[in-house]
């Protein structure tokens, strides 16, 4: 990775495109309740679980492009594997993304370090190893500096604390010509709550909504009678 020409593309990007979208991003109503100040924060970490899965990338890729906002601002995407596909299906454009492929850990820390203090509007890493304690204090603290939103696509035991404000975990989704559906899971939120929705990605209005959960009527035993209950499904 050349060091030098990724921190040269990210001053031109800069420079030409001013400074990162600002205010808390809006997903929908329902997950806007349950977070701080009715929108995830930007200058901040948020985890993201299931570093190898598509439904994860997918979600990244479409809090990148809220990120970007309607001007269009440059995105970070760092990772040591394949490059991820079919990004505009959620918004996000190339000519928005910088990608970089980074083959050491030490490389792939300082690009997204770089990123989130290089005013680009939202920057992810995604990297099979544990950074540790110590990387993402760093992460952390440029985040915090800066206004860009930092995600980290991390793997399901991911060990290390890394102070992110809110932990997700995104299960479902559906392959082919279908809109995705997903299953978010905030399992952690900084100033709000926890909670879950199945959700799914309008492409065409580039909405997200969250789905009405079925009704199923069971039969629920209570004191050796059988009555009629409901549960959500």
């Amino acid at each position: 990775m050349d060091r030098l020409a990724l921190r040269a593309a990210l001053q031109a990007r800069h420079a030409r495109q001013g400074g990162a979208p600002q205010g808390d991003l809006s997903l929908c109503p329902e997950i806007d309740a349950a977070l701080p100040g009715g929108g995830l924060p930007r200058a901040a970490l948020h985890d993201v679980l299931g570093a190898e899965s598509a439904p994860s990338a997918e979600f990244a890729a479409l809090l990148l492009a809220r990120a970007a906002g309607p001007v269009g601002g440059s995105v970070l995407w760092v990772t040591d594997g394949a490059a991820p596909m079919g990004l505009a299906r959620f918004g996000l454009m190339p000519r928005e993304l910088v990608l970089v492929r980074a083959e050491r850990l030490a490389d792939a820390l300082w690009a997204m370090e770089e990123g989130l203090g290089g005013g680009v509007a939202g920057a992810v890493l995604q990297i099979a190893d544990d950074p540790g304690p110590a990387a993402l204090r760093r992460l952390q603290q440029a985040a915090g500096a800066g206004s860009a939103l930092g995600l980290l696509l991390r793997a399901d035991d991911a060990g290390s604390e890394s102070g992110a404000v809110t932990r997700w975990r995104v299960g479902g989704g559906t392959a082919g010509l279908g809109d995705p559906r997903w299953r978010l899971e905030l399992l952690r939120c900084r100033g709000g709550r926890p909670g879950q929705w199945d959700v799914v990605w309008r492409a065409a209005a580039e909405q997200l909504e969250v789905e009405e959960s079925e009704l199923e009527v069971l039969p629920v035993r209570h004191r050796g009678r059988v009555r009629q209950g409901c549960t959500m499904r």
